[in-house]
């Protein structure tokens, strides 16, 4: 059984295929909502009956007796419940091998099987004109965790961060930077802060000039750059390839490359004095200017050229951008299309806003007035691991209000610390046990035949759902699910802690039973918070 759960959609499809002579329909198998209604249920006989000609309940009925067949001694019994739903009541023998299985997959835990496809993601790529902020930790989070799952479930991901160090918010930075070199304000469109202050005394120990204003925005989004990286390293974030804007610009540069390609499909015109795309002819709300009068190019002309170049380098690229660029899915998937090149291998996850409350009130985000939660002073304050959870368990599609009082607390209010302290609770069980039981636990199936507990039997349901939770994440781009996911299976341990007794228990085989619990569950636990990118600790 080397996917229970897959062997048992086996099962059920066999059945019906064997009873309706024709493909089994894509039907269901849930958990049922009470342990009176079995352990699954399908509702595949009302799916197949109109094919029969039948009531839904007659061919429930015919089901249940192939499928008895189908898995043998797995099955205690069936029952047919409601208009024609099968609740199947799994034999103890069914959940000891299904626990076997489990234990076999070691490494390869919740791991997926598709088709491998390279995948991009390219997420944070905040502007190098400041710290990272409480919100970047946001998209951060969400990216890298999406990456974990997809590598998970089988592609090849590489993470990048788009480095806009060109443009007019770089030259708007090293004014302000030179402004403070000379002991004055930076202009009223500037940026303010300590921060500016600190690099402005850096540049001028390292000899550059007040009036150096290319070389300061050079220098000065290059020491942001390298601040970035290492708060993202605190915060457990790793990129493969740090992608500067302007390596596009420049005579004959990528810039010019897509432009020139754009022009040689047709897809530009001339007007006002301005280049313009017609972006309207792929679903735009109105055509975009490339060039402007003056020669300069667009962001958008920039933004065009870095995802054709993306393009070439995958097979599909997920963008992580922020809740004020809804308006800009629609103009860049036009330009991809205007490239001749297929819009649906750009994914765009719009992320929406942290709200980090202090006392029931709201930090402000400001990063040109300085006035900002920067991501290295959330890390300081409640951890990377806190942080991510908490930006976590959210769907990317709403706000999240995060609780820096809730964040500290070390207690089961907390989620990240009860998940955490599952984990942690099942390493001291597992020290207590000592090495070598536990290893026999794992490489020799116990020999009991005693009734296995209902707070086990729900432990290993739990523990069997991993594979169907990473993929419906990989699927949705959802990681709230696996936070879920994770303080779900911390609960039923903790309800299997309470029911159960582990190191001691009686009866023939029922302590090393119960001792590959723990491991397993250990094991997924640490498996779902590493891709969140948190921490499994074996002491609390």
């Amino acid at each position: 059984m080397s996917d229970p759960i897959n062997g048992l959609r086996g099962a059920i499809a066999a059945a019906a295929e064997s009873l309706s002579e024709g493909e089994a329909p894509a039907f269901s198998l849930e958990q049922p909502p009470q342990p009176d209604f079995g352990d699954y249920s399908t509702n595949a006989a009302m799916l197949i009956a109109p094919a029969l000609g039948e009531q839904p309940r007659a061919v429930a009925d015919r089901l249940s007796e192939r499928l008895s067949s189908e898995l043998g001694g797995g099955l205690d019994r069936v029952e047919v419940a409601g208009p024609g739903f099968l609740n199947l009541f799994l034999s103890d023998a069914w959940y000891r091998e299904a626990a076997a299985a489990l234990a076999a997959a070691g490494d390869e835990l919740g791991r997926g099987r598709k088709e491998a496809e390279s995948v991009l993601v390219e997420f944070v790529s905040a502007n190098p004109t400041g710290p990272l902020t409480a919100a970047s930790g946001r998209h951060a989070a969400y990216g890298d965790s999406v990456a974990r799952i997809l590598e998970l479930s089988g592609d090849e991901v590489a993470r990048e961060y788009y480095v806009n160090d060109a443009g007019g918010q770089i030259e708007r930075f090293a004014l302000s930077i030179a402004a403070r070199m000379r002991g004055s304000e930076p202009p009223e469109d500037g940026y303010g802060g300590p921060y500016v202050a600190d690099l402005a005394a850096q540049l001028a120990d390292e000899g550059i000039e007040p009036g150096d204003t290319d070389r300061i925005a050079q220098r000065g989004a290059e020491l942001m750059r390298e601040s970035a990286e290492a708060t993202l390293r605190r915060y457990g974030v790793e990129f493969d390839r740090w992608y500067s804007e302007r390596t596009l610009h420049g005579e004959g540069g990528l810039m010019d490359q897509a432009l020139a390609a754009l022009r040689e499909r047709g897809e530009v015109y001339e007007s006002e004095g301005a280049t313009w795309l017609r972006t309207t002819k792929f679903g735009d709300d109105k055509d975009r200017v490339l060039q402007r009068s003056d020669g300069e190019p667009t962001y958008f002309l920039a933004d065009i050229a870095y995802h054709r170049d993306k393009l070439e380098r995958c097979d599909w690229t997920i963008n992580v951008l922020g809740a004020d660029h809804h308006g800009y899915v629609d103009r860049l998937k036009a330009g991809v299309a205007a490239l001749g090149l297929d819009p649906e291998r750009l994914q765009i996850d719009i992320i929406q806003l942290v709200h980090v409350i202090e006392g029931g009130e709201r930090a402000q985000m400001s990063k040109r007035k300085g006035e900002f939660v920067t991501l290295d002073e959330l890390i300081d304050d409640i951890g990377a691991d806190a942080a991510r959870f908490f930006m976590l368990q959210r769907s990317h599609e709403t706000t999240v209000d995060l609780d820096l009082e809730l964040a500290r607390k070390q207690s089961n209010d907390n989620p990240v610390y009860y998940v955490q302290y599952a984990h942690a609770r099942i390493a001291s069980i597992l020290r207590k046990a000592g090495e070598e039981l536990v290893e026999a636990s794992l490489t020799e199936q116990p020999a009991t035949s005693a009734a296995l507990e209902p707070a086990e039997r729900a432990l290993t349901r739990r523990l069997l759902q991993l594979p169907d939770e990473v993929a419906s994440a990989a699927e949705r781009r959802a990681p709230q699910r696996l936070c879920a996911y994770a303080m779900a299976t911390a609960a039923d341990f903790h309800g299997f802690y309470r029911d159960c007794k582990v190191v001691g228990a009686e009866g023939k085989g029922v302590e090393a039973e119960r001792i590959r619990l723990c491991v397993l569950t250990k094991r997924t636990v640490a498996r779902t918070l590493g891709l969140l990118g948190i921490s499994a600790p074996e002491r609390m």
